[in-house]
């Protein structure tokens, strides 16, 4: 199967992209002053945080809550675009970003183990793989809003404005790196080097040619394994 075109084409984003990430957590392991930031911008934000400034942002960010929120809303619609396009391939791209994310995210919170910024109790919370406790590195928030509103953006190409696309894909993302890093949930370099992270994860799931894999005689047959992408400018010829 070919794989889908993505732009800006080639690999050279996404490895770009992974070194990125990389340098980020090598710095943070090796105690550079990149630490130091996390703690001024945590220090700074935490002493210019109103209270109304805090209930507000608290409800802005849950629009990043993968299990409670952005999955379910992404099986929601996947259902209804089956059934308006006639084809279970939506939840093809539903169940790759979970995957994805679930191997991704969680292992390497579990492996970086550092607290959050919030955390106090301990005489460096910054730091990586000294918590034993940790789950803040990287930010599963910014992870999961690159991912699942790209999830969302693709489902509803076709539906909605090119314009509100690209608001969906891209605006929400930032908004999570705000809120997490002013409400504390995460030091600065959690919200950066998971949109990195979110951002070839991203590429990835645009890359599988979803349209293309095999579904099954039965399902074939039954006239449910067409194909749902909207066909852009760019890949007239791949949908068909």
């Amino acid at each position: 199967m070919e794989l889908r075109p993505v732009r800006p084409a080639g690999w050279w984003l996404d490895a770009l992209l992974v070194a990125g990430f990389a340098l980020i957590t090598v710095l943070l392991a090796a105690k550079t002053p990149l630490l130091r930031v996390d703690l001024a911008v945590r220090d700074f934000v935490d002493a210019h945080r109103p209270d109304w400034a805090d209930t507000l942002l608290r409800w802005c960010n849950r629009l990043g809550q993968g299990g409670q929120v952005l999955t379910p809303l992404a099986v929601i619609t996947a259902f209804f675009m089956s059934r308006a396009r006639h084809t279970v391939r939506p939840f093809l791209l539903v169940v790759g970003a979970y995957v994805l994310t679930y191997v991704t995210i969680g292992p390497l919170k579990i492996w970086t183990d550092r607290l959050a910024a919030s955390e106090h109790k301990h005489a460096h919370p910054e730091y990586l793989f000294y918590a034993h406790e940790g789950m803040s590195y990287p930010s599963g928030h910014v992870v999961n809003a690159i991912v699942w509103y790209g999830v969302l953006a693709t489902l509803l190409t076709g539906v909605l404005s090119q314009r509100l696309v690209l608001a969906i894909r891209y605006t929400i993302p930032l908004v999570l790196l705000f809120t997490t890093t002013y409400l504390s949930f995460h030091w600065l370099t959690d919200g950066l080097a998971a949109l990195l992270l979110g951002l070839f994860l991203d590429r990835l799931l645009k890359r599988v040619p979803w349209d293309a894999i095999p579904l099954g005689r039965r399902l074939t047959t039954a006239g449910w394994a067409g194909p749902f992408y909207t066909p852009t400018p760019a890949e007239p010829a791949r949908i068909s």
